[in-house]
C-alpha cells in the first residue's frame, strides 16, 4: 500500500526536482560563466547540469522516447546511469575543490581530481561497454534494474553504477556532516549544508532500496516495489534538498541583506522627519528606486540638513546631558545618542543662529545618525535627560532632580534596542573564514 502510495506520487511530481535542480542551475550560471576558471563553481555548474539531464532523462514518456529515436530497447538505461555516473563524480570534484580551493597547486590535489575524472570516465565507458554484451530486448521503462538483475552483463552494469554512486555519497556525507559543525560557517552557509548533506544522505536511501530489490532478485524474492517506488522517491526528495542547498545560501543572504536595508531605512524615519521640519523639502519620491538607494537618500539628505545644524548646538548642553545619560544607567553608546538628541531638539527649539558654546564634533555627529534616530523613539527618555542636564547646569537642587529623574525615568532612558556600531549596517556582513567556508555557496559579487 506505502510503495504503491509512492509510486504514484513519483509519476505526479516527477517534474519537482527537475524544476527545482533548473533554479539552482540558473541562479549560479551567470557566475559560472564568469568565473569559468575556477574548478570549484566548474564542478558545481557540472554537478547541476547532471542532475537536471538525469531527472530529465528518467521520466516515462521521456524514456520512452529516446528508445524509440535511437531504435534501441533499452537504450535510455546506459544513457541514465552514465549521467548518473557523471553527477558522481562532479559531487567528488566538487568536494575536492572546496576542500583545497584554487590556492592548493599540490600534487596530491591534481592527483586526487585526475583519479576521479579517470575513475569515472572508466566507469561510465564500461557502463556501455556492458550494455553492448548484454541482451536486453524487452523494453522495461520502470522496472529495468530488478527485471534484468539475473541477466549477464547487465547485472554487473546495474551493479557498477549503484555502486559508484553509493562511495560518491558516502564520501560527500562524511564530509560535508564534517564542516557542517564547524564554528565559523554564517547562519545561511551552515543552512545550505545541512541540506546538502540531508540530499546526499536520502540519495543512499535510493541507492540501499535499488540495492536490496537487486539482492532479493538474486536469493529468488520479489522485492521489486523498492525499487520502482521507493528509490525515486527518495530520488526526487533528495534531488530537491540538494537543490535547495545550493539555493538557499544566495537567497537566504540577499533577502537577508534587503530586509537590513529596508530596516535601517525605517529606523532613520525619526530623524528624516526631524530635518525635513527644519528644512521643509525632503527627499523627491522615486517609484522605481532600489531599496539601496533610497537609503543612500535619506541617508544624505539628514546628512545635509545635520551638517549646517550641528554648528550651532549647545556642546555644553551636550555634554551635560551625556553625563546625565551614564547616571541614569545608560550604556555609553547609548548615553551619547540620547545627549546628540537632546542638543539637537534644544537647538531646532531655541531656533540658535550663534555658534554655540563649544566645539561640536560634527564628523562623529554624522556617523552616528542611526543611533541618534532610534533615541528620538523614545522622547520620554530624551526628556528625563534633558531635565537632569539643565537641573546640573542651574546648579540649584541637582540632587534631588536628578534622583527624582533616577526612580521615575530610568526604565525609559534604558527602553530601546542596543545601538548599532554604524548608521548603515548594510555594509557591515558577518566574517566568514575562508578556509571553512564554501564558496560555491556564497552569492555572486556585484
Amino acid at each position: 500500500m506505502v510503495t504503491t502510495f509512492l509510486g504514484e506520487l513519483y509519476t505526479s511530481f516527477v517534474w519537482v526536482p527537475t524544476v527545482v535542480l533548473g533554479a539552482a542551475l540558473a541562479l549560479k550560471l551567470p557566475t559560472i560563466i564568469r568565473m569559468w576558471r575556477d574548478p570549484l563553481l566548474r564542478a558545481v555548474g557540472g554537478l547541476l547540469l547532471f542532475a537536471c539531464a538525469l531527472f530529465v532523462s528518467v521520466t516515462p514518456s521521456v524514456i520512452g522516447w529516446i528508445n524509440r529515436v535511437t531504435g534501441v530497447p533499452n537504450f535510455a538505461a546506459p544513457w541514465a546511469y552514465s549521467l548518473l555516473t557523471a553527477f558522481s563524480g562532479a559531487g567528488l570534484l566538487l568536494i575536492v575543490a572546496w576542500r583545497f580551493g584554487l590556492s592548493d597547486r599540490s600534487n596530491t590535489t591534481r592527483r586526487a581530481r585526475r583519479w576521479i575524472i579517470s575513475v569515472y570516465s572508466g566507469v561510465i565507458v564500461a557502463l556501455w561497454v556492458l550494455f553492448a554484451l548484454a541482451d536486453v530486448p524487452v523494453e522495461r521503462v520502470r522496472d529495468l534494474d530488478t527485471y534484468y538483475a539475473g541477466t549477464p552483463f547487465m547485472r554487473e552494469e546495474i551493479l557498477l553504477y549503484l555502486l559508484a554512486h553509493t562511495v560518491a555519497a558516502l564520501i560527500t556525507v562524511r564530509l560535508i556532516w564534517n564542516w557542517v559543525r564547524a564554528d565559523a560557517l554564517h547562519g545561511w552557509l551552515r543552512w545550505g549544508l545541512t541540506f546538502l548533506g540531508a540530499g546526499y544522505t536520502l540519495s543512499l536511501v535510493f541507492d540501499l532500496a535499488k540495492l536490496t530489490a537487486v539482492t532479493a532478485r538474486w536469493t529468488g524474492h520479489d522485492l521489486d516495489a523498492l525499487s520502482t517506488d521507493v528509490a525515486p522517491c527518495s530520488a526526487c526528495l533528495a534531488a530537491v534538498l540538494i537543490a535547495v542547498g545550493f539555493i538557499l545560501p544566495h537567497t537566504g543572504q540577499y533577502l537577508h541583506g534587503r530586509l537590513r536595508v529596508r530596516l535601517a531605512h525605517h529606523r532613520l524615519r525619526p530623524l528624516y522627519v526631524l530635518m525635513r521640519s527644519v528644512d521643509g523639502a525632503g527627499v523627491p519620491f522615486l517609484l522605481c528606486a532600489a531599496p539601496e538607494l533610497r537609503l543612500i537618500r535619506r541617508e544624505t539628505y539628514i546628512r545635509d540638513v545635520l551638517l549646517p545644524l550641528a554648528r550651532h548646538l549647545d556642546e555644553d548642553l551636550r555634554t551635560r546631558a551625556h553625563r546625565a545619560a551614564l547616571r541614569l544607567g545608560c550604556t555609553p553608546r547609548r548615553a551619547k545618542a540620547l545627549a546628540a538628541a537632546v542638543a539637537i531638539l534644544d537647538a531646532i527649539d531655541s531656533g540658535r543662529r550663534d555658534d554655540g558654546t563649544g566645539h561640536p564634533d560634527t564628523a562623529d555627529l554624522l556617523q552616528e545618525i542611526g543611533p541618534v534616530s532610534r533615541a528620538l523613539r523614545h522622547r520620554d527618555a530624551i526628556d528625563a535627560v534633558r531635565v537632569a542636564a539643565r537641573s546640573e547646569g542651574t546648579g540649584a537642587g541637582a540632587a534631588e532632580t536628578v534622583g527624582a529623574v533616577q526612580a521615575n525615568s530610568a526604565a525609559q532612558v534604558n527602553s530601546g534596542p542596543p545601538a548599532a556600531s554604524s548608521a548603515d549596517p548594510v555594509r557591515r556582513t558577518p566574517p566568514v573564514h575562508p578556509a571553512e567556508a564554501p564558496r560555491f555557496l556564497l552569492p555572486r559579487r556585484r
